[in-house]
């Protein structure tokens, strides 16, 4: 049997993550129960972020403007590049206002099981954004003005996957004049120890730092 228009809109909904066949279901009945009022607004919303929203040329996060408007704030430390795996991490860093400095976007994290290489990340384009800035600094050191502290922050998971891209970009960064952390693991706050796993535990120990 050929798939009808609903068939077709529930299995377009069960491929979004977090949602299954039951919930795509109830997704599509109230969207159709509510047809001027929600599906075809969320329709044109669709079509309009298909159209507008594309990658920041520089760093990968999604904009309706290339270079985004991160990139374009002039306000912010260009000396800190925050490196992410997904667009979804800058919005997560950007939420706590805690960081004002750029960002790069990986587009993923290498993975030899599902045949993920350097070549398939934002990798090439990390190193040559930082060897214009360190060219940019060792200009401005030769012409008597004060040397920028450049810092790459690797904010990746620490996941298998996460920590070995870590360590694929730190040893490509190696050769630049820069700062090179990341974000700290351990204990979270308000976490308590009999509840963390043993893996937590052991690097929130071994990465201590003094009271």
């Amino acid at each position: 049997m050929s798939e009808g228009p609903l068939d077709h809109l529930i299995r377009m909904l069960a491929g979004l993550p977090g949602l299954g066949n039951r919930s795509a279901r109830r997704i599509a009945l109230h969207l159709l129960e509510r047809r001027e009022g929600l599906m075809h607004p969320l329709a044109e919303a669709l079509e309009r972020a298909a159209r507008e929203i594309l990658p920041c040329r520089t760093c990968g996060n999604l904009d309706s403007i290339s270079p985004c408007g991160v990139c374009r704030d002039h306000g912010r430390d260009s000396g800190k590049i925050c490196v992410v795996a997904h667009v979804s991490d800058v919005w997560a860093v950007e939420r706590t206002g805690a960081f004002r400095g750029r960002y790069h976007v990986l587009g993923g994290l290498l993975c030899a099981l599902d045949g993920v290489g350097p070549q398939d990340l934002r990798i090439d384009s990390l190193i040559a954004r930082t060897e214009a800035v360190c060219a940019d600094e060792g200009s401005d050191a030769k012409n008597g003005k004060a040397q920028q502290n450049f810092e790459v922050i690797l904010a990746l998971p620490a996941t298998v996957d996460g920590q070995s891209t870590a360590h694929y970009i730190s040893d490509r960064l190696r050769k630049f004049p820069l700062k090179i952390s990341r974000l700290a693991h351990g204990v979270p706050v308000g976490g308590e120890l009999d509840y963390l796993d043993d893996g937590t535990i052991v690097t929130a120990i071994n990465s201590r730092s003094a009271a």
